[in-house]
């Protein structure tokens, strides 16, 4: 006896279907955690360069001029004190840094300064270096403008006691690698 049964329609499942979106969504999870790490790894790696380029040229300026790159803004900035990169303070003294190493006048890089009043240059600034907008600083790879301070050096001639900020003789330079208020200096990119 031969009992012909009705075929089934060949489809998935709802359970089958849903199990492969699971999979698909958990896959893609993976993946964007991945990209979001290479990423910080990329933007990491390309800030301790950064440093290291502006360190450079920060030496070359003290070897023309005896002194680092140095004002108020400069000397106010605490590396031990200061941990908001957004905040005036910082922008200030990236300010002053851009100013003394690109050798431009009137803080604007889109506007050629005549060699008459231009000054020597350091280093050239990279347009993904500056931030968009009228305030001009060095940009380190996060958007944040990048911390230097010659606040040891201004303790050091104020007084005889040790100096109570900063980290270097020289001055601090460093990137919160992307926190907008990070006081986890372990994870900072630094010059000390």
């Amino acid at each position: 006896m031969n009992i012909h049964r009705p075929k089934r329609p060949q489809a998935f499942t709802l359970i089958e279907m849903l199990t492969v979106i699971t999979i698909i969504l958990i896959l893609a999870a993976i993946l964007l955690n991945v990209a979001g790490y290479v990423n910080n790894k990329a933007a990491t790696s390309r800030a301790e360069g950064e440093i290291h380029a502006i360190s450079l040229a920060l030496e070359s300026y003290k070897a023309d001029n005896g002194i680092y790159p140095q004002d108020g803004g400069t000397d106010a900035l605490n590396a031990k004190a200061n941990f908001d990169p957004t905040a005036a303070d910082y922008q200030a003294s990236g300010r002053t840094l851009y100013r003394e190493l690109t050798g431009d006048n009137d803080n604007d890089p889109t506007n050629p300064v005549p060699v008459a009043v231009s000054r020597k240059q350091y280093m050239e600034i990279k347009s993904n270096m500056l931030p968009t907008g009228t305030s001009v600083y060095i940009q380190d790879p996060f958007g944040n403008s990048y911390g230097y301070s010659t606040a040891y050096q201004a303790d050091l001639k104020a007084s005889s006691n040790p100096p109570t900020r900063g980290y270097n003789p020289s001055f601090d330079l460093w990137s919160t690698s992307g926190g907008k208020a990070s006081t986890d200096q372990p994870k900072w990119i630094k010059n000390w």
